[in-house]
């Protein structure tokens, strides 16, 4: 690993600067005084959330954090049209609990449900969509409330679809959202199937399954030669759709195995003894929670509601054409393979996937041009972690691999320019419009958007 590469990370310093100050608001008026151009107030200026980014995005060493999450009211539910309004620092699963009340429900499965409204418009929220239903959550808005960089409130609707192609997956770079309208649809029954396959067997069939009308989110455990997928298909008929097998699914993935891991990391120091436990109880957690419980389910119910597992657990995220995926499955067990036995780091959690569908309604939609897999990495293992996160980095370039500025660790600004290209472009010139004076612009995402 060379020392440009780990400058060309932005996550390597010298030296620690000191930390940003902190602004909490709960009226729109405070945010107003907070981002008026006059205002003393240090800049760069950043809009937080549910803080679940894996990167530096959402955080600034110095300047003003402007924490939204206050700003957490549902405006209006219409289940007339079919939509919902609500102020951006309500949280996901909030807000598909009240939907729910409605018999309506998000569009879309979305995964960490804890996350703020705001910050899964302005980050990409993606899941497992059924058919092409898309699975991000951004594509749904309609509407957007802001106050751009410059100070001054917008609001942006689909009679603008270039500008609001533009929030989508803007990164808090064009200004903070405020509130939005987002489509919802009645609550519609999935039945849920599960298989455990090896990596090969997975490798046959995905292809196929992609192409399907079916929604894929699978585990993958590279070192124990295992994937546990999970098919969705839409029910003809309404069935029962339970929160509880979900929530106990939830439980399971989110808090028992992280917790697991950390308590045997401290406990067993023996490399082999440790992960050969670990996997065996992660696939005992897989194989009961899937196959014994969770059979049926709604966008309403089957949507991890844990805020805290994202700031807790290691990740890193790669989205990879879903044409070559069946390729990618088995070189990435390789490369895991191959890397341990290098440098003797592991993750000891299952990386999860899951399909998108092309989305083409943000302008940095890392599904632009075609459907996706996105490949989660997840770990516990903190020592080792950067320099696997640039490894990974260096496998996904190779196989063309989209990254997500929010959750991809390690991305390369170059390759960043390279994917997004002409985008990119589009991109910076709304920016140099609503944030002339780059008060929104941290050193981190400066890399990738100047």
């Amino acid at each position: 690993m060379n020392s440009a590469r780990m400058k060309n990370t932005g996550r390597f310093g010298a030296q620690r600067p000191a930390e940003p100050a902190e602004i909490s608001v709960n009226t729109i008026k405070k945010l107003l005084r907070v981002m008026d151009r006059d205002a003393n107030v240090a800049v760069p200026v950043r809009p937080q959330g549910a803080a679940t980014a894996a990167t530096d995005c959402n955080q600034s060493a110095a300047g003003t954090v402007v924490r939204m999450t206050e700003l957490d009211r549902i405006l209006h539910i219409d289940p007339e049209n079919l939509t919902v309004t609500a102020q951006a620092g309500i949280r996901l699963y909030a807000l598909a609990e009240a939907l729910a009340e409605q018999r309506l429900q998000l569009i879309g499965n979305h995964d960490m449900m804890g996350r703020t409204l705001g910050g899964a418009i302005a980050a990409p929220s993606l899941g497992a969509g059924i058919g092409n239903e898309s699975g991000s959550l951004a594509s749904h808005v309609i509407s957007v409330k802001m106050v751009s960089g410059a100070g001054q409130p917008m609001t942006v609707d689909n009679k603008q679809p270039k500008l609001l192609g533009a929030m989508r997956a803007s990164y808090g770079l064009l200004g903070v959202i405020v509130e939005a309208t987002l489509k919802v649809q009645p609550i519609a029954t999935f039945s849920a199937t599960h298989r455990r396959l090896r990596i090969d067997e997975f490798s046959s069939i995905v292809d196929t399954l992609t192409n399907n009308e079916v929604g894929i989110r699978f585990c993958m455990m590279p070192y124990r030669d295992r994937v546990y997928l999970d098919l969705r298909r839409y029910a003809a008929d309404a069935g029962n759709a339970y929160n509880t097998p979900w929530r106990i699914k939830d439980w399971g993935e989110s808090t028992v195995m992280p917790h697991v891991c950390k308590s045997l990391n401290i406990l067993l120091p023996i490399q082999s003894v440790r992960y050969r436990l670990i996997d065996s109880v992660t696939e005992a957690t897989q194989g009961i929670i899937n196959s014994r419980f969770v059979r049926s389910g709604s966008n309403a119910s089957a949507q991890s509601r844990t805020a805290s597992r994202a700031r807790r657990v290691l990740y890193s995220t790669w989205c990879f054409p879903a044409t070559d995926f069946s390729f990618v499955l088995k070189a990435y067990q390789k490369f895991c393979r191959e890397t341990y036995e290098r440098t003797h780091y592991r993750c000891d959690l299952p990386a999860i996937g899951y399909r998108v569908c092309k989305d083409s309604s943000a302008a940095l939609s890392p599904a632009f041009d075609e459907p996706m897999i996105a490949l989660q990495t997840t770990s516990m293992q903190r020592k080792g972690w950067e320099d696997f996160a640039i490894d990974l980095a260096d496998f996904a370039e190779n196989w063309a691999g989209v990254p997500i500025f929010s959750q991809t660790r390690s991305l390369r600004a170059d390759y960043a320019k390279q994917v997004f290209a002409e985008r990119l472009e589009f991109f910076r010139r709304i920016r140099r419009q609503l944030d002339p004076e780059d008060r929104l612009l941290t050193p981190f995402m400066a890399q990738y958007f100047n």
